[in-house]
């Protein structure tokens, strides 16, 4: 379409070269004004379109094109393509502003295509982690080192655009400057080694329960991408590790214990050492009477008393022969009362042992594994564990070890 207002400006008396410019202006009009119609309306059609698409079909990755704005980036092109071909017709007679305005749709149309690329991957990246075998994996690294290439061969293509010369020349100067690339990139392509060696040997996961005390993180996996991973710790706070660092450092993983049949207590009561004595017949009688050893009392006293008899030992002193203790008792008390816990695994180890003695006392360790992982679930069946046992220690006369107050120093 030219219109031939040559004619007509030459018939009103106006010169040749006023005449040009006008007609010139007037395309430029023209196609400007073509150019935001089409573009309104391609984008008016376009989310229309992916509007109605994505109410009739049951799949999120249509939605996830809408919220990531891909109709819009889209509807660019229309306007984009119908300016590349109008050039002709509207700059035929300056050659020099022709190729100024082709390079600069050019340098254009690359970087609307870039960040098409860019949008349509975030689309892909959230849709696959609406996807269970994708969910824990570490997608937004993947994303990130696609980005970086493309964004890499794309600025490349720009400066060949602006330059006149072919891509090759500018990847031929870069190799010359790889060792300042590497430097400047070295965070960049630790990440990228470090995520490939994260998924390939399933270091970590998103959802993942991990402590690393050097970055005080103790929480959750929220996110992981090619320079940091995001750890929501049990405060809501947010650390922010470096990528390698999950290679190169040493950190707790909580996944073993998440996907096992239970959670593990491993706790200590501290036994006074004073309080640790042998057990009289009177005492025994009065310990039978605790049902959860009951019978253990009976068995293990006639056992005791049989040796004693066929060995001769003389029992005016208690301390002659075999004898039970009241810590012994208690913690065949305590292994009892775990084993009846209906909270407490018993497919998993379930041990009281005592540990060597220390300063404060002799060490009473409970080891089990409770069946409930939740946290605040966890704690509470802890807790109502060791209330129960250190209500119950001063049944077989023992005290726990516990530094002597003020206030108790001067009663």
């Amino acid at each position: 379409m030219k219109l031939d207002l040559f004619k007509i400006y030459k018939k009103l008396g106006m010169g040749e070269g006023f005449s040009e410019l006008m007609e010139v202006f007037t395309f430029i009009l023209i196609i400007f004004s073509l150019t935001i119609l089409t573009w309104f309306i391609s984008r008016r059609i376009l989310r229309s379109f992916f509007y109605k698409v994505s109410k009739n079909t049951k799949s999120k990755f249509d939605d996830l094109l809408l919220k990531n704005k891909v109709p819009s980036i889209i509807a660019c092109f229309p306007p984009i393509l119908l300016l590349f071909f109008s050039l002709d017709d509207i700059l035929s007679k300056h050659p020099t502003g022709l190729e100024f305005v082709q390079i600069l749709l050019e340098v254009f149309g690359t970087l609307i295509t870039i960040i098409f690329v860019k949008r349509l991957l975030n689309s892909i990246k959230d849709y696959l982690k609406t996807l269970s075998n994708f969910r824990d994996k570490p997608i937004d690294s993947y994303i990130q080192v696609i980005m970086i290439f493309i964004w890499f061969f794309g600025i490349m293509v720009i400066f060949s655009i602006i330059s006149g010369k072919d891509v090759g020349t500018f990847l031929a100067t870069l190799g010359a400057l790889s060792a300042v690339i590497l430097l400047i990139f070295k965070d960049t392509i630790l990440g990228f080694v470090a995520s490939i060696q994260v998924t390939v040997n399933d270091i970590v996961r998103i959802g993942d329960w991990i402590t690393m005390k050097s970055y005080h993180a103790d929480g959750d996996v929220i996110e992981i991408n090619l320079s940091t991973v995001k750890v929501q710790n049990f405060d809501k706070t947010i650390t922010s590790i470096p990528t390698y660092k999950l290679v190169s450092d040493s950190f707790i993983n909580w996944r073993g214990m998440s996907e096992s049949g239970g959670r593990r207590i491993k706790r200590s009561i501290l036994i006074k050492v004073s309080s640790i004595k042998f057990l009289n017949d009177e005492k025994l009688t009065k310990l039978k009477e605790i049902e959860r050893i009951s019978s253990y009392i009976t068995q293990r006293k006639e056992d005791i008393e049989k040796d004693n008899k066929d060995k001769g030992v003389n029992k005016k002193l208690l301390l002659n022969g075999r004898n039970m203790t009241n810590i012994g008792l208690f913690r065949r008390y305590a292994l009892a009362y775990l084993k009846d816990h209906p909270q407490i695994s018993q497919d998993l180890t379930v041990m009281v042992r005592q540990l060597a003695p220390s300063p404060e006392g002799v060490p009473l360790e409970i080891y089990v594994f409770v069946i409930d992982k939740v946290w605040i679930s966890y704690e509470k069946i802890m807790s109502d564990i060791f209330d129960h046992l250190l209500a119950a220690i001063p049944t077989f006369d023992l005290e726990c070890f516990e530094y002597t107050s003020e206030k108790s120093f001067r009663k």
